[in-house]
């Protein structure tokens, strides 16, 4: 795990370093906005069509769900990450995220809804969080949500993306994409030109709404790599104590055509 280990002396250096990039600026509030934009709205959105759904702290706390908390100690490295995935994604004027791992339960899927959690926090900045993982779905159950409609409906039975929509109450700003009902091919489905005129057009119809793609593990199937071609960029979460280090080298080796813009060491014991 030495390169891990190296790789967190890095992030940390350029952590203690780095200052507030020049294309950000601070609104009133303390939060950040891109500089000469116009924030998109002015308050919390107002859910006319996409259904509102109700979630409950408790489950949130008990899935570690817990960027959008002001007062979480464990919120910070959220507020950390955000900080450092909105820089880059400012930088290349990217929009459209991809979260994956090398394999099972290195916490992917929590760390892309903390994560979306935290961005929508941004002034400005609207997200769309997509469980895109069509075998084994996970987002929903983050959420304290029964299992709905969502983007296999759309891409099999041309389900309208208005009725599949899903805005938590109590997070702002935030809209999820279920994964849907389970299927079998999945990276057929991933790799579908359906697929890909999906993602151009949320990529391109709001400028200011990020994009994140929960995916499967890398190492799992030809999900993730059939997929992470028609995204910007990707994050790569690994496990502390738990993922191999061939594992996160072959899955950066398979990822090598993609923009890997950080690999995140998760469960880390302080």
């Amino acid at each position: 795990m030495e390169r891990i280990k190296q790789a967190l002396e890095r992030a940390r250096a350029e952590r203690e370093s780095h200052q507030l990039h020049p294309r950000m600026q601070r609104s009133a509030t303390g939060k950040r906005r891109p500089a000469g934009q116009v924030a998109e709205h002015t308050g919390p959105i107002d859910y006319t069509q996409t259904k509102k759904v109700d979630i409950t702290q408790d489950h949130l706390n008990n899935q570690r769900i817990i960027a959008h908390q002001e007062e979480d100690e464990f919120a910070d490295a959220y507020k950390m990450l955000r900080t450092q995935v909105l820089q880059r994604l400012v930088d290349h004027d990217w929009n459209v995220l991809a979260v994956t791992s090398p394999g099972k339960k290195d916490g992917k899927t929590t760390t892309a809804v903390n994560l979306a959690s935290s961005l929508s926090l941004e002034v400005g900045y609207t997200v769309l969080l997509v469980d895109a993982n069509l075998r084994h779905p996970g987002v929903h159950t983050q959420f304290g949500l029964s299992a709905s409609e969502g983007l296999s409906d759309y891409l099999l039975d041309n389900a309208p993306l208005s009725d599949l929509l899903l805005h938590p109450k109590g997070i702002d700003d935030l809209t999820i994409l279920p994964a849907g009902k389970v299927i079998r091919n999945s990276s057929e489905m991933l790799n579908s030109p359906r697929m890909g005129t999906l993602v151009q057009e949320l990529k391109s119809r709001y400028p200011q709404r990020i994009i994140i793609f929960d995916l499967p593990p890398v190492l799992e199937g030809a999900d993730a790599l059939a997929f992470t071609p028609q995204v910007d960029a990707t994050l790569l979460v690994t496990a502390d104590n738990e993922t191999k280090k061939a594992d996160i080298e072959r899955s950066l080796e398979l990822l090598s055509s993609t923009n890997v813009i950080g690999t995140i060491l998760n469960k880390v014991n302080s």
